[in-house]
């Protein structure tokens, strides 16, 4: 992202460096998590947090398949859904100690996955409603049709994952 930036600097396009900025800034959330000692998270998570980074910024925004694949936003939506429901599985684990976790309902572990999943995807579109107003102009071409459609996609995911979570739990 650091060299698609100073690229398209160069260049003189400023909606896709100020693009490529946004990805340095969120790409250095799991470096930052690198650097301490005791980092919560496991290489595919981080993984997929880079997965998701380069489908959405550079496929999606700088490379246009945004705009010349129709269906490359509803995917990224939902493989979002999907990916943080995972976090969110993780999240339980490593915050809720094992003895609890065995008095738990699935249910709570249900709708904690879900909701997660669902916020994740109503903070995305408030970031690319407010990356619309202040620079790119290029993230909700299709104004509150896309920004449905990216809910209801990531919702999709999400629920994928925590139905996966309320069968392999044991049951209280």
């Amino acid at each position: 992202m650091a060299s698609l930036f100073v690229f398209y600097l160069i260049k003189g396009d400023s909606s896709r460096w100020q693009v490529a900025i946004g990805g340095i800034i969120v790409s250095a959330l799991p470096l930052l998590l690198l650097i301490r000692k005791n980092n919560p998270f496991n290489l595919p998570i981080i993984f997929g947090f880079y997965l998701f980074i380069f489908c959405s910024i550079f496929l999606g925004s700088i490379a246009s398949f945004y705009l010349h694949f129709k269906w490359w936003d509803s995917t990224v939506h939902f493989y979002k859904g999907i990916y943080v429901g995972i976090v969110g599985i993780t999240l339980y684990k490593l915050w809720i100690p094992e003895q609890a976790r065995n008095g738990t309902s699935r249910w709570i572990l249900f709708l904690f996955v879900l909701s997660l999943a669902v916020l994740a995807g109503a903070l995305w579109e408030i970031y690319e409603f407010v990356g619309d107003q202040t620079f790119t102009h290029t993230m909700q071409r299709g104004g509150n049709t896309d920004t449905m459609h990216d809910l209801l996609w990531g919702f999709v995911g999400g629920l994928i994952v925590a139905i996966y979570s309320f069968v392999r739990k044991q049951k209280v």
